[in-house]
């Protein structure tokens, strides 16, 4: 498992503990109190540590390689998954993932965006990066789930929409705000999970929710904090400073009624313990379903419009 820098302290505990069992185990020494010292400290730091967390550090454990994507999450918390391809223009944008599903037999329309988790997957899904033909395709999902009413759940985890030549030459920009203007009229509820990065329009186009969660180490935001640096300070290298201001953490969203909760990861990240993460994200998922379900699909529009307008709006 890859190491962030900020990890490094307490991998190096773990490596003595280590060590100290090894020395047991060929000499025949008995180091049981000292290992037992080591796990203790080692324990106590990674609560005081994952408890302690910068946005930068949060921005790190967001973009973790080994942490759960889209297809991970659809195994964990689905059943009878199937896969609904392309646009119907003649494209199938592998960034942009969605089918049918059933979480405890309730049927829904699942979607999300999907990264690799090596060089040769992060090729095949362009990084988790969407182009205008992975929109219309997740469009055409949202009609299918408002036809036979069935809600939808999107899962996100996207550094943007992608920025190339050829997205822009075939509509990027109108593809995402037409996905924003019609999610907004879809009469099923939408629960809308933020599960790595969220960054800008590619995120927001499958956004439009009745509900919007964030993992507990995920991100949501404009522009990434590298790109926020590069405009401001013409130095990417303050990422760290933007991050602190751009406000992108799940607590800071939470408080500035951005998003409707939070779903807690395992400690030291989703990627840690996969069960965990898709047991909290299913329990979430599923409790928001029966709670929509009870509402009207007007009142649900009416509700999603007014959730989304007042955002924004501050008061001296």
């Amino acid at each position: 498992m890859a190491i962030l820098d900020f990890e490094k302290p307490l991998y190096e505990i773990e490596e003595k503990i280590q060590e100290l069992k090894e020395i047991s185990e060929s000499s025949g020494m008995d180091v049981t109190e000292q290992i037992e010292t080591f796990e203790k400290q080692a324990k106590e730091y990674k609560k005081e540590l994952y408890a302690n967390l910068t946005p930068a550090q949060r921005l790190q454990i967001a973009r973790h390689p080994d942490r759960p994507s889209f297809l991970d999450y659809v195994k964990l918390i689905t059943t009878d998954f199937i896969e609904l391809h392309g646009d119907r223009e003649g494209t199938d944008d592998r960034a942009i993932i969605g089918g049918i599903a059933k979480i405890d037999g309730q049927s829904v329309v699942i979607i999300g965006t999907q990264k690799g988790k090596t060089t040769k997957e992060n090729l095949i899904y362009n990084f988790g990066m969407p182009q205008p033909q992975g929109y219309r395709k997740a469009l055409r999902l949202f009609y299918h789930a408002n036809k036979f009413k069935m809600p939808i759940i999107t899962l996100i985890d996207t550094p943007g929409a992608y920025p190339g030549m050829k997205a822009e030459e075939t509509a990027q920009g109108t593809a995402i705000a037409v996905n924003l203007r019609e999610m907004a009229k879809m009469e099923v509820p939408i629960i809308a999970v933020i599960t790595g990065e969220g960054c800008s329009g590619g995120a927001l186009g499958l956004a439009v929710a009745d509900k919007v969660f964030m993992l507990e180490h995920s991100y949501y935001t404009v522009i990434s904090p590298e790109g926020c640096a590069s405009i401001l300070w013409r130095d990417a290298s303050k990422a760290d400073i933007a991050a602190e201001a751009l406000k992108i953490t799940s607590e800071d969203l939470l408080k500035l009624e951005v998003i409707d909760g939070i779903i807690k990861e395992p400690l030291g990240g989703a990627h840690c313990d996969y069960e965990a993460i898709g047991k909290n994200l299913k329990n979430t998922v599923m409790e928001s379903i029966k709670e929509l379900e009870k509402i009207n699909p007007d009142k649900l529009k009416e509700n999603r419009y007014n959730k989304f307008r007042k955002m924004g709006v501050f008061c001296q």
